[in-house]
């Protein structure tokens, strides 16, 4: 009888591993399946897990002397006393999965505005290369820039060239003219 749960059990993490290499299997004819409801992937392969493997566990702890039938009946009784709480985890954690909040993906447009430091020195007719700080990330990028730029310069990109090169000035305040020379 304990067989029988197990694989009772391995069926539920069958369902789930299919679930998660081979994606959703809810439109097997069951029609419109609420995806984080009581009758979603998770849930399903979450009560037969805890239906299986609690049953499995209870089999083995009952008394030799049972009849088959109410070992049987015990085995499912604490089977589902598993399976309740392991399928409401599904639904919830699905549900709170579903709707977290994620920030939007960033492009090349997201790129104008954003101020960095040169690497690499930008000569003027060629690319160089910049650190930009980017949603709290530090990137590197291919730079381009009017004037030659030496390594340290602080940048403002101006332009995405492409998705991994920018046209920047710099940022930096001019320097003062040095005394007794022409400004």
């Amino acid at each position: 009888m304990a067989t029988v749960f197990l694989v009772v059990g391995a069926l539920g993490l069958l369902v789930l591993l299919v679930s998660l290499f081979v994606g959703e299997i809810g439109e097997l004819g069951l029609g419109d399946v609420d995806a984080d409801g009581p009758f979603s992937v998770p849930a399903i392969a979450a009560l037969l897990g805890g239906i299986g493997f609690g049953g499995a566990a209870a089999v083995s702890l009952l008394p030799d002397g049972l009849p088959d039938a109410a070992a049987a009946l015990l085995a499912l009784a604490a089977g589902l006393v598993v399976a309740v709480p392991l399928a409401w985890g599904a639904i919830r954690l699905t549900r709170a999965l579903k709707d977290m909040p994620t920030q939007a993906t960033l492009t090349r447009d997201d790129l104008a505005g954003t101020q960095g430091v040169v690497v690499s020195a930008v000569p003027s007719a060629g690319f160089g290369e910049v650190r930009l700080a980017l949603a709290g990330q530090h990137l590197k990028f291919a730079a381009r820039s009017d004037l030659p730029l030496p390594a340290g310069t602080p940048v403002y990109v101006v332009e995405a060239l492409s998705d991994t090169s920018v046209h920047v000035v710099s940022t930096a305040p001019h320097p003062l003219p040095e005394p007794g020379g022409t400004p």
